[in-house]
């Protein structure tokens, strides 16, 4: 082996790198990303988590326990009040992780040894529930000697304050995670196939050659893409169908929301993977910027770690994300029984971002072909 000829061609792949900028950036940038994700981001010890208070005893001992609860750092309570249903009405929503049920007899409760406060928990995430489980350990005024009362399956109790999780009771980790392998899968394999398809087209010169025929600029976009959203609703009917057959996940919602939510999650796939094609130089820079846009979607979406658990900058920058968005609707509409009418808010997020993303692709799409 000749070093000469071996140290020329390290030289000549080491000016090809740092001529091609986009590479050069991934090399510097995921590194740097991983690090302030998992450094910064990513935290496991839940705080603060939104929680509404249906206080009927309206008392001094019950807003001081309340308070209590709130001093432990684990839950926020919203300003408004509620009621029961309400409280199991904002949780099928997903607009709260915890609710707080005072009955209006709870002095003579806490006195009595009888279940005096009632935590219901959003079970369909397992690292919450245990984090909420703490509220159980937050001291009465008057504990009682012994609690013979029987609680429900999925209860848990603490002297006097028991804590229900609804939706998940069993605590299993599949329930939680099947739903969001749809979100996962579709933002992995549409955003590359959809890039790298383009990218391949101009590649082989095939572009030149479809813009040559009568077909306008639009349909060649649509009809690019279209067999890739078949595909994706495709593995979305796989997932379903293999995780409500071998791992018994329920679908209490309606099957007609998940697809619709799927719709939007593979529009908005297909768009900023267009997106990718306009800037992307060669199939191997669209895989390496798909890459780069694809750790953060799995990282701060809430599907591997809890979205509550993330400082208030990186949730605002997770609300970019569309697999965010997606997660909370088919969580919401598979685990809790909501409807897409409910989660308004998240498929609206995700019908915005498929606008400015489409717009955008189309945009520069013209801007390349001329």
């Amino acid at each position: 082996m000749n070093l000469r000829r071996l140290w020329a061609i390290m030289l000549k792949e080491l000016r090809q790198l740092r001529r091609d900028r986009i590479t050069l950036a991934m090399i510097v940038g995921i590194p740097v990303m991983q690090l302030l994700l998992f450094g910064y981001a990513i935290n496991l010890n839940l705080r603060h988590l939104d929680a509404g208070v249906a206080d009927q005893a309206n008392s001094a001992a019950s807003r001081a326990l309340v308070q209590d609860m709130v001093a432990t750092g684990v839950i926020t309570p919203r300003s408004e009040a509620y009621t029961p249903d309400q409280l199991m009405q904002a949780l099928r929503r997903g607009e709260i992780s915890v609710g707080i049920v005072v009955p209006a007899d709870f002095e003579r409760r806490r006195f009595d040894g009888r279940e005096a406060v009632q935590v219901l928990v959003d079970g369909s995430d397992t690292v919450v529930q245990s984090a909420a489980i703490q509220l159980a350990q937050v001291p009465l005024d008057t504990r009682p000697t012994s609690n013979t009362r029987p609680l429900r399956e999925g209860s848990i109790a603490s002297g006097q304050v028991s804590v229900t999780s609804f939706y998940n009771p069993q605590r299993r980790s599949a329930v939680n995670i099947v739903p969001g392998l749809i979100g996962v899968i579709l933002t992995m394999t549409l955003v590359m196939f959809t890039a790298v398809a383009v990218v391949r087209e101009r590649e082989r010169g095939n572009m030149e050659l479809l813009i040559a025929t009568p077909v306008s600029r639009s349909e060649l976009m649509v009809g690019k893409v279209l067999p890739y959203a078949a595909i994706g609703l495709l593995q979305t009917t796989l997932v379903l169908v293999l995780g409500t057959w071998l791992f018994q996940v329920p679908i209490r919602g309606s099957l007609l929301d998940i697809y619709l939510a799927a719709v939007l999650l593979v529009l908005a796939n297909l768009a900023l993977g267009l997106l990718i094609s306009t800037r992307a130089r060669s199939q191997f820079q669209a895989m390496q910027m798909t890459l780069f846009l694809f750790l953060p979607s799995i990282l701060l979406s809430g599907f591997m770690f809890p979205f509550a658990g993330m400082p208030r900058p990186v949730q605002w920058l997770a609300e970019v994300l569309p697999l965010t968005h997606f997660l909370r609707l088919v969580r919401g509409i598979m685990l809790r029984g909501a409807s897409l009418w409910e989660l308004w808010h998240d498929a609206l997020a995700l019908l915005a971002f498929i606008v400015v993303m489409m717009t955008l692709a189309i945009l520069r799409f013209r801007k390349r072909l001329d």
